[in-house]
């Protein structure tokens, strides 16, 4: 059986509480990238954001000018309760391959590993679009071999240097050290320069 990766299966999985991939909070590669990062006004998108915490950490460390995208709404709206403050117009319910906007830096976390895997080439291709000249995909990419059952869908090290390395520079791609548990030994950390 083929699963219908759409915002009806998304907002399902939200309302039943089916989300595993949810870790509560951020989670700690990204913390430890945010925290070196100086310049707060940067324009920066979590696509496929889920419940976001990675925005509620941006926001609190003082970055206003942060987007997240999402197919369902229950995640954008959980948003909102906890972030009260932030603005409406920046959480956007759609579909990122649609999204016409220009970002400095995108934060990857579990939506590439969300797509079904036909879709990666479109998922590099629109990563290089919306970002401006010199702009960064950071994140984490799951090591673990690729099979039809997902999402989480998996890949490999060298997967994903083939996949990237044609528009993007390398600038790190190698195991978190840091990760959390549940994924401790099962995910790259990752920086990507658009060329």
């Amino acid at each position: 059986m083929i699963l219908k990766l759409n915002k009806n299966y998304w907002e399902d999985r939200y309302l039943n509480n089916e989300t595993g991939w949810d870790a509560g909070s951020i989670t700690t590669p990204l913390k430890d990238y945010i925290d070196q990062i100086d310049d707060k006004t940067l324009k920066i998108l979590i696509p496929g954001a889920g419940n976001a915490h990675e925005l509620d950490y941006l926001f609190s460390k003082g970055f206003q000018n942060v987007f997240v995208i999402d197919l369902a709404a229950s995640p954008l709206q959980n948003i909102k309760k906890r972030n009260p403050l932030f603005p409406g117009s920046q959480l956007i319910q759609g579909d990122f391959f649609e999204l016409e906007e220009h970002f400095d830096l995108i934060l990857e976390q579990t939506f590439f590993c969300a797509l079904s895997p036909e879709l990666r080439k479109n998922y590099v291709s629109k990563m290089a679009q919306l970002l401006n000249p010199n702009g960064k995909i950071a994140g984490l990419l799951f090591d673990f071999p690729l099979t039809e059952a997902g999402p989480p869908f998996g890949g490999s090290k060298e997967a994903y240097l083939s996949l990237f390395s044609d528009i993007f520079s390398i600038k790190t791609l190698e195991r978190a050290y840091n990760s959390i548990k549940p994924r401790q030994e099962k995910e790259f950390f990752f920086i990507f320069e658009k060329k």
